[in-house]
């Protein structure tokens, strides 16, 4: 039977009773195993060791206990968004902000695309007044026929 045909059940897939384990090997299971019940005192005394100076245990400890943050309030002074026009005077304060080194490219980037989804929103609006008039159009096309 051709792979693609109708009634091929295809691939076997993910064999039976092997959801549970994940993506994690064994070996990674194992010592979560063993270093849970150590856990708090691993931690702190590579905090000490961290402490007194061994800079490896010190990105460790911040590597590994506070996450690298994936986002800050910008400051961005935009101003009213309540037209498509609005969003060219907002995009060109952003390019501002980030010529000020007020924010980076990346949080710029964040930033452009909350106001590309106000323009996309805008353009939704736009569509639907224009079917709700093509479709009165019609409607009264239909009277003048019957």
């Amino acid at each position: 039977m051709a792979k693609f045909q109708k009634g091929n059940p295809g691939g076997p897939g993910r064999p039976l009773g092997n959801s549970s384990t994940g993506s994690r090997n064994t070996v990674n299971r194992t010592l979560d195993q063993l270093v849970s019940d150590d856990a708090e005192t691993i931690v702190r005394k590579m905090i000490e060791v961290a402490s007194d100076g061994d800079r490896v245990a010190a990105r460790l400890v911040l590597n590994r206990i506070w996450s690298a943050p994936r986002g800050r309030p910008v400051q961005v002074a935009l101003p009213r968004i309540e037209q498509p026009a609005d969003l060219i005077s907002a995009h060109a304060a952003v390019a501002a902000a980030i010529a000020e080194q007020a924010i980076t490219p990346q949080e710029a980037a964040g930033l452009s695309a909350v106001l590309e989804t106000h323009r996309r929103a805008f353009e939704l609006v736009g569509q639907e007044k224009r079917v709700e008039a093509l479709e009165a159009r019609v409607r009264g096309l239909k009277a003048k026929l019957t």
